[in-house]
Formats: C-alpha cells, sequence, structure tokens
C-alpha cells in the first residue's frame, strides 16, 4: 500500500513537472514569436520610412525635371514683353523665350497673368515659379535670385507730338502718368524725386493701356515708361507721340537692365532656366526670337549676345 501510495505521489510529481515544463514552454514559445512580429514591425516603419524619403526625393527631384509645369507671372498689358494679341492670345519676346526654354526641357509652359504690384505675393506663395516680363534688376539686386540680364531698359517720358513738351524741365506743372510699383515709379520716388516735386500731379496707373489712353485723350500730359513698352504704343498708333530724348539721352528718366527674377534662394531653377536662355544664345534661336519684335525698337536693347 505504502508503495503504491509512493509510484502514485511519484507518478503526480512528473504530471506537475510535465505541467509546469508545458507553461514554460508555452511562454517561451509566445516568446519566442513576438520578437519576429516587432522585427516585422519595425522593418515595416523602415520600410515605410525609407518609401516616404525615396517618394520625397522623387517629388523634389520633379520640381525641376521633364514634364514639370513652369508657371511664369507676366503683366498682360506690357508688350512687347507680354501682352494679348488680337486673337486673345498671350504673346510676346519674354513669353516666347519662356516657351523656347520649356520646349528644350519637357516643361510645359503656363502663362499666368498677374497684378503688378501682387508680384512678390505670387511668387513668395508658389503660385508662380518666376517673374519673366521686363522685369526691372537694379535696386532690386537682394529681394529675388535673378538671371543675367539680358536687355539694357531705360524710362522715358512719351508726351504728344504738338504737346509743347521738349525736354524733362517742361514737365513743370503738368500731369504725369506712371504705372503703379514700376520702375519708373521708384526712380520718380528716388533719384528724380526733385524732379516730380516740380509736376503738377502724379497719376498711379494699374497698367499702361490704361495710362496711355488718358494720354490720348488730354487726361495727363506725360507718361513715364519703359522705353520698349513706348515704342510699342507709338508704333501701334501709327505716331502722334514722341519721346523725350535729348542730346546723348540726356531727357531719359533713367536706365536699367531686365533679368528674370526667381524666389530668393531658388538657385537650381534658376540655373536651369539661365543655362538653357544661353544656349539658345549660343545657337542663335535667342535673336531669332528677338527679330519677331523689331519693328518696337526691341534688337537695340538686348544686351545678351552681342
Amino acid at each position: 500500500m505504502k508503495k503504491a501510495v509512493a509510484i502514485l505521489l511519484a507518478g503526480m510529481m512528473v504530471f506537475g513537472l510535465a505541467g509546469c515544463g508545458s507553461k514554460t514552454s508555452e511562454g517561451a514559445g509566445s516568446e519566442a514569436v513576438s520578437v519576429p512580429e516587432s522585427s516585422a514591425a519595425a522593418e515595416s516603419a523602415v520600410t515605410e520610412s525609407t518609401a516616404d524619403t525615396q517618394e520625397a526625393e522623387s517629388t523634389a527631384a520633379a520640381d525641376t525635371g521633364e514634364g514639370r509645369q513652369f508657371v511664369v507671372g507676366f503683366d498682360a498689358e506690357f508688350p512687347p514683353y507680354g501682352y494679348k494679341d488680337g486673337s486673345g492670345e498671350y504673346v510676346g519676346f519674354d513669353l516666347d523665350l519662356a516657351a523656347e526654354v520649356c520646349k528644350r526641357q519637357g516643361w510645359e509652359l503656363v502663362k499666368q497673368p498677374i497684378d503688378w504690384d501682387s508680384k512678390d505675393m505670387e511668387l513668395d506663395s508658389g503660385a508662380i515659379d518666376c517673374i519673366w516680363n521686363g522685369f526691372t534688376m537694379n535696386g532690386r539686386e537682394d529681394q529675388y535670385t535673378w538671371s543675367v540680364p539680358y536687355v539694357d531698359n531705360s524710362q522715358v517720358f512719351v508726351v504728344a507730338d504738338d504737346s509743347g513738351i521738349s525736354v524733362k524741365a517742361d514737365l513743370a506743372g503738368k500731369a504725369v502718368g506712371v504705372q503703379k510699383d514700376s520702375s519708373a515709379l521708384a526712380a520718380l520716388e528716388g533719384d528724380e524725386k526733385e524732379l516730380a516735386d516740380t509736376f503738377g500731379v502724379l497719376n498711379q496707373y494699374a497698367d499702361y493701356n490704361t495710362a496711355f489712353m488718358d494720354l490720348e485723350a488730354g487726361a495727363i500730359d506725360a507718361l513715364a515708361i519703359d522705353i520698349g513698352v513706348a515704342n510699342y504704343q507709338i508704333s501701334s498708333r501709327e505716331g502722334g507721340y514722341v519721346i523725350l530724348e535729348g542730346a546723348d539721352h540726356a531727357e531719359y528718366l533713367s536706365t536699367e537692365q531686365y533679368g528674370i527674377g526667381f524666389k530668393k534662394g531658388n538657385e537650381e531653377l534658376k540655373d536651369i532656366v539661365e543655362a538653357t536662355l544661353l544656349e539658345m544664345v549660343d545657337d542663335g534661336s535667342f535673336m531669332t526670337i528677338a527679330e519677331k519684335y523689331a519693328d518696337y525698337g526691341l534688337l537695340d536693347s538686348i544686351c545678351l549676345g552681342k
């Protein structure tokens, strides 16, 4: 009987040990499973992170890669650089240059008319990639990332040819017009402020087409304007107006240069556009485009490729 009890107790001990061993094994098995699950999660997170990084890099590369949209901000009433023709199409020297750059880069050109006095907001917000529209560099050197200059421009006064006004001094007491936020206005508020103080009034306009209509109507006596735009406006009206010039252009308001303005720090896009523009100069296509606007005196102002 004692032997039977001993055998029974021994069996119960073996069974108990087997039970603990089973639980230990089960715990070890659970632990073993949890390690690969954790590793898999970490590996998945790394994979997702890598994918996100690759996607971001791909997106960044697409910013200048083939197929991207290149949005050019321009004043739609600034001929011959950017304006609407008789068929309602946006055309002009600067837009033609931009179109050729896009063709060579495989980009889609988007011509985006803007209010000139809102150009900085448009550029800073990313709504446009650049300002390419008879854009004066002088005095703005530190505000934008600039391409090389491509046009030597001057600010001039336009008057009716029978106005009796022949030199700047004759503008004393007269009504003079100028575009808002333009280089001509900057000159009249800066280096030429003493001259502007002699005017009877200085009217600011949103665009030069409206200003020229006021000049035609006699609402203003003179208009301070870019020489290229002046030549276009005078030519399209078949005369009747003259530019105050004088010896050695002494009656010009100021001289300056045009460049393509990019958001400050956007060197990568500027470099691509500039290199393509210089390539166009080298192969002659730049001047071929400029010759389309020869009737407006544009060829005399070109400063690239000469």
